[in-house]
This record gives structure tokens, sequence and C-alpha cells, in this order.
């Protein structure tokens, strides 16, 4: 058998997972590291174009191109840069900065010569620096004033720890670029200025192998500090192999990019999997699908490029389904990509009718590298997320015996295979980066967090989150339950339930939902609907509350803990109301955990105790001027 065809096995159903398997992923001759990766395609089609990047939804005509060469030269190019200000393997390089194509041979060239650590450039300063700091690094690769204004103003907030700070230019920029300031105490300089003089041919330090570390990737979050979760450089090749195995799509097909680098689909899927096969990737602008404008454009993007797939949460489609193609020919797009939150059956719906396209979900999690399970476009398994990928092993166990549950039966479930992460950044010693699973690894396996079942074919259906389970009195109520009664009706767009702390039952499940544009429904009526569906009585929702829009993190999933901090502040607020307290209520997220801080006079300070210790909360008390009190 060939090379090529150990590499590239039939792969377009759930009925090859077993022939896959039967070879030993070790002898299908996987490039060693992304970099490895990189050159394999510069040497394979060194002229076919591999990146097409927009400067803008507006300017989508006007794109800046790279050949497979020309990426290699410019990854040596940045690396050997990165390498001459002491980079070495164990030593980190972060990246801030909205996509451009700067970013993504940067990305790549950080990988090259230490560890990238990706940061989402719209958090707080306070948790950058917190993650600048766990992840060690020296070097800041950042959007200039030009790209991102709002991230070049937080970076004076964040030198005290860097040596040199390389600064990112927009894609072909549509005026001049103004000089950069100086910062004290930090070289400041344009990266692709300062690497001008560099080497294109080679790297001049060590490449690196399967097991060196490729990159921090934060965990999502938005008001609680993430985590640095560690990916290797075999998690990140191994699970790229396996969305490039996908024998639905030609070596021809070209793929579109518009989530942010800084999340591991960005990475995995639209920037290595591709490289695999020598696809091309037309990247969307810095602001992804966050640009208002990309929607007006985007069927006329499809047509021009040939678009064959895409990745993307369900809101993207929401909106998709309702743009009109205005004659444009998307006969190219077969299949786009769907995941990171559950995916409303209006949705998939409407998106399939508008555009004959068909959806296809797929699962992951950072800690897994990316992707773990994949639906097929010919094989669709309703309810399912997709069928476990090719030498990841799943199993489902009891949430607190962890024995193991037989097919049908849903508890946590766990992951294990080569493209599980080798734990979270803890801290850094004398020998760079230590390394710990924090409870989340068990004998090898992955504690997901996620509540699911397994069917015979090992097709993974989703049923929340663990730690969004409901217990209410000591009894455990699945939360999609009510998410999916409520998605039951015709004008609910979305769903989310969560525990408001009750001082009788410790919780008593909520709800709150979006509506369609011309609904008129009251919450009450959603109420008596909830009721009437959802078909256990102790899950009935105590309230139904209608929002603009459900909270999400920044790459689209659904962010309950924000859900969990309103039913908790509403709870406070009710309860304060009926004894007529004087004292006001804030909500806060710490660390994972909702805190509720009261603050009034101290004459209060007693009742208001005495009224809040029945409840199953964290909360805080301080008077008017002073500090607050653990409560």
């Amino acid at each position: 058998m060939s090379d090529e065809n150990l590499l590239w096995p039939a792969y377009s159903g759930p009925e090859d997972l077993a022939a896959i398997e039967a070879v030993p992923l070790e002898d299908r001759g996987l490039p060693e590291s992304t970099y490895a990766l990189l050159v394999r395609a510069a040497r394979l089609w060194p002229h076919r174009t591999a990146l097409t990047v927009l400067p803008d939804a507006e300017r989508w005509r006007e794109p800046v191109h790279l050949t497979f060469a020309e990426l290699l030269d410019q990854v040596h190019r940045y690396a050997n840069l990165l390498h001459r200000f002491g980079v070495r393997r164990g030593d980190t390089v972060a990246l801030m900065a909205p996509n451009c194509v700067e970013l993504i041979a940067a990305t790549l060239a950080a990988q090259l010569a230490g560890i990238a650590a990706p940061l989402n450039g719209g958090l707080a300063p306070a948790h950058l620096a917190d993650l600048l700091r766990r992840s060690g690094a020296r070097v800041l690769i950042t959007a200039g004033p030009e790209l991102a204004p709002d991230v070049w103003a937080k970076v004076p907030e964040l030198t005290g720890s860097l040596d040199a700070v390389l600064v990112l230019r927009p894609t072909a920029p549509s005026a001049q670029l103004a000089l950069l300031p100086r910062l004290d105490g930090v070289l400041v300089g344009e990266l692709a200025e300062l690497a001008h003089g560099e080497d294109t041919s080679g790297f001049e330090g060590d490449p690196p192998g399967p097991g060196d570390l490729a990159a921090f990737f934060h965990t999502g979050g938005t008001t609680d500090t993430p985590k640095l979760a560690v990916h290797t450089h075999a998690n990140e090749v191994a699970n790229a192999w396996m969305m490039a195995a996908d024998s639905v799509l030609d070596d021809k097909a070209v793929v579109f990019a518009a989530l942010p680098l800084f999340h591991v689909n960005a990475l995995v899927v639209t920037l290595l999997a591709p490289l695999f096969k020598g696809r091309r990737v037309v990247w969307a602008g810095p602001l992804g699908y966050r640009e208002p404008a990309l929607y007006g454009e985007f069927w006329r993007i499809v047509d021009h490029y040939r678009i064959a797939t895409m990745s993307a949460v369900p809101t993207v489609y929401a909106v998709l389904a309702q743009c009109a193609a205005d004659g444009s020919d998307i006969s190219s797009l077969r299949y786009a990509m769907v995941g990171a939150s559950p995916l409303p059956a209006a949705v998939r719906t409407a998106f399939e009718a508008h555009t004959g396209t068909t959806l296809v979900e797929g699962y992951g999690l950072t800690e897994a590298t990316c992707a773990s399970a994949r639906g097929f476009p010919d094989a669709p398994r309703p309810g399912a997320v997709g069928q476990r990928m090719p030498y990841q092993r799943v199993r489902v166990v009891h949430p607190e015996t962890w024995a193991e549950l037989p097919a049908g039966r849903t508890g946590l479930l766990m992951i294990s295979g080569p493209t599980v992460f080798a734990g979270y950044v803890a801290g850094r010693d004398r020998h760079g980066p230590v390394i710990d699973g924090l409870g989340k690894l068990v004998d090898g396996w992955l504690d997901t967090g996620d509540l699911a079942r397994l069917d015979a074919d090992g097709f993974v259906h989703l049923a929340g989150r663990a730690k969004d389970l409901i217990i209410r009195g000591g009894h455990n109520i699945d939360p999609a339950v009510i998410e999916d009664a409520l998605l039951a009706h015709p004008r609910v767009t979305a769903a989310g339930a969560v525990g408001r702390p009750d001082p009788h039952a410790g919780e008593v499940p909520v709800a709150y939902v979006t509506l369609a544009a011309d609904a008129d429904l009251t919450e009450d009526q959603l109420l008596i609907w909830a009721a009437e569906h959802v078909p256990e009585r102790a899950a009935a929702p105590r309230s139904v509350t209608v929002l603009s829009a459900l909270p999400v993190t920044d790459v689209g999933k659904p962010y309950k803990l924000a859900l969990r901090a309103d039913a908790a502040h509403r709870a406070v607020v009710e309860a304060l109301a009926e004894r007529g307290s004087d004292v006001t209520v804030q909500p806060r997220i710490e660390d994972g955990t909702v805190v509720v801080a009261v603050t009034g006079p101290a004459d209060d300070h007693a009742a208001v105790s005495a009224l809040l210790d029945r409840y199953a909360l964290r909360w805080t008390w301080s008077e008017a001027a002073g500090e607050a009190v653990p409560s």
C-alpha cells in the first residue's frame, strides 16, 4: 500500500470507521509537527494558492494571496526573527490580534520557534495580564492601532513582563499607517519590517517534534479568567488529519474561514487541516462573522471564490438563512459545519431550505484539541452531534461512581486518544511550564463535563453540561428537557434553562428565551406552554424571561454563567424586597462561580445575613463606604 493510500483511507460515512482503525495511526505517516505539515504542503504544491485573505467584507474583491511556498517563506522569516529574540523550544510567544494575513503566518512561526499562546483581545486587561503571566510570554505579537484600535489600547497595560511588542498591520491597508509610539522598557516594531531581512530558506533553530508543546489555548470564558490548555504538535497534527481525511471533498475544495485564530476551530479546521490536501482557504476580514457587512456580501463571496465548506456557530446560519442570494450561484457549497452550541431544528430547516446545503454538526472542546465527533452530509443522524472521530475513544460513565454505562444511557462523556491535551499550565519553574490536568484527566481519559449518551454506532447525543444540571431537592433536572420544550414553540428562537437559588429546594428551574421578531408572546403564555410540554412536573420552570439575545462567549458558545448570575440576582432582590431592606444587589462571576454582592446600612447586616444564609449561594456584604465582607 502506498504512503498516500495509507494517509488517505476512504472516509465519507459512519461505516468507514472500523476499516480506518484497522491500520494503527502511527503507521499512517503523519507529519511530526505543524511545521513539518507546512513544509510538506509547500513541497507538494509550491505554486498553489494557500491563503486568500480579505481586507474586509466590502473589499472582498481585493484580497491578498499567498501560495504554499510563500507562506512557508513568511513563516521562516518570522520564526527566525523570534529565534533571534531568544525564543527557544520551551518559550512562549503570545498573539493578540484579529485575523489578518500576518497573523496566520505568525501563529505558525510561533509554534515553530517556541509555543504559541493566542489571546482573545476582547478580554479585560487584568485577565490578559494574568494569561501573559501564566504563559510566561516575553514576546507579544499584537494588532496595531489601524488593525484593532481597541486591542492596541490595552497593550500599554500589558508590558510589565514583556521584552518585545511586535505589531501587525491590516491586510492590504487602504490608508497610510501611523508611526508606532514608544513603550518604556519594551522594544516596539512592526513584525514584517523587523523580519524583512531574515532567512526564508529554513529555520535556524531546532524544529519541533511530535511531543513538543505547540500552543497554549485559553478555554472559553468572558468574565472569569480562562485556563490555558496545552496542545502538543502531535495533538494538533492528528486532529487536523482527522478533519482532512474527509473524502467527501476533493483536493480543490475551497474552505471559508471567519472564526478568530484564538479559537481552536480556526487553527485546526481552517488552517492546519487544509494544509494536508493543499486546499485553499479564503479568510474573512478581521471581524469575521462579527462584521455586519459580511452577511450582505456572503453569497457573492461564495459564488466568486467557489466556497465548498465553512464552519460557524448556529447564530451565523440563522442570519444567513435570511440573506437573499440575489442570483449568486452557491452550488459549490457542499456542506457547512456547525458546532459550539446546540443547533435549533428551526435554524437547520431554514438554512437548508434557503440554500440547499446540508448542515453537518460536530462536537469538540479545547481540551481534546478541537474536534472529537462529526456528522456526515450524506448520512444524517438527527439529534446527534456526530460519530466519534477515528482513533479517539469515547465512553459514558456515571457522574458519581464513574462506572461505564451501556449505549442509550445518559451520563458523563469521557474521551481518550491522540487528541487529548497534556493538561493546563499550572505555573512555571526553571525548566519551563508546569502542566497539570487539574482533575480533568483520569487514567488517560478526559472528563468533558458534558452529559451525553452513545448509540450503537458510536454517535454522540449531547444532553447538556454536567455542571448545568439543576438539582431541585436532590432531583437532577437536565436543562435540555426544558430548553427542548420551549424550542418546540414556533415563535421561540433560542432557550436556556438554569437553576435559581431557592431556600426550600436548593434551586428551582427557570428559563430564558428569545423570540422571533414579530412574536407577541407574553412570559405568562410561555410559562403555560412550558408547563404543558416539559415531560416531568419537577422540571417545569418557575419563570420564563424573554431576552433580546441569550449571552454567549466571543466564539458563540452559550454562556450560562451569565444566566445563573441573573437568576441569583433576581432571587436575592425578591427575597430582600419582601422584608423591605434598603440595600443594593449586584451579581458578579469569580472563577466560574456566581457571587452576589449586597451593600446596605450596617443595621441591616444581621437581618440580611439571616435571610440569605437560607440560600445555597455565595454572597458578600459591604456597608455603603466599606469593604466587602464574605458571608
